[in-house]
C-alpha cells in the first residue's frame, strides 16, 4: 500500500475518546447535558479503534526489526490498553443500555485511558516521524 490506512483511521478514536473524557469532566459543572455525549463518543471511538487496530496489524509486517519494531510493540500495547479501558468505561457507564452520570470510578478509568492514549499516540508519532514508518 502506497498510503497506509492505519494513520488515517486513528484520528477518529483519538478524537472521540478525548472528547468523551472532556464531556465526562465537563459534566461536573454542566451536568447531564455534558455526560450524555460521552456514551456515543465512546461507542464510535471503540468501533473505529477496532478498524484502526486491524489496519495496523495488516501493516505490521512492514515494520523493520530493531528499535522500530520495539516501539511498535509498545505502541500496540498502550493502544490496546486504551481500547480496553475505554470499552470498560463504556460498559460500566450504562444501566439497562442507558448512559449514567460518571462517578469517581468512571472518571478514574477515563484518566487511565487518556494516559494510555497519549503515550500510545506519542509512540505512534515517533514511529512515523522518528523511524519513518508508513511515510511515502
Amino acid at each position: 500500500m502506497r498510503h497506509p490506512l492505519h494513520p488515517a483511521l486513528v484520528h477518529f478514536p483519538i478524537a472521540c475518546w478525548t472528547l468523551a473524557v472532556l464531556a465526562d469532566f465537563a459534566s461536573l459543572h454542566f451536568g447531564e447535558a455534558a455526560w450524555r455525549w460521552s456514551a456515543g463518543l465512546l461507542a464510535v471511538g471503540c468501533g473505529m479503534a477496532l478498524l484502526a487496530m486491524l489496519a495496523g496489524l495488516l501493516e505490521l509486517p512492514k515494520v523493520p526489526e530493531g528499535s522500530p519494531l520495539r516501539d511498535t510493540y509498545w505502541h500496540m500495547s498502550l493502544m490496546l490498553a486504551a481500547f480496553m479501558l475505554f470499552s470498560i468505561r463504556l460498559l460500566l457507564g450504562q444501566e439497562q443500555f442507558q448512559p449514567i452520570a460518571p462517578n469517581l470510578a468512571l472518571l478514574c478509568v477515563d484518566v487511565m485511558g487518556l494516559i494510555c492514549l497519549i503515550a500510545g499516540g506519542w509512540l505512534g508519532g515517533r514511529l512515523v516521524y522518528g523511524h519513518d514508518i508508513g511515510r511515502t
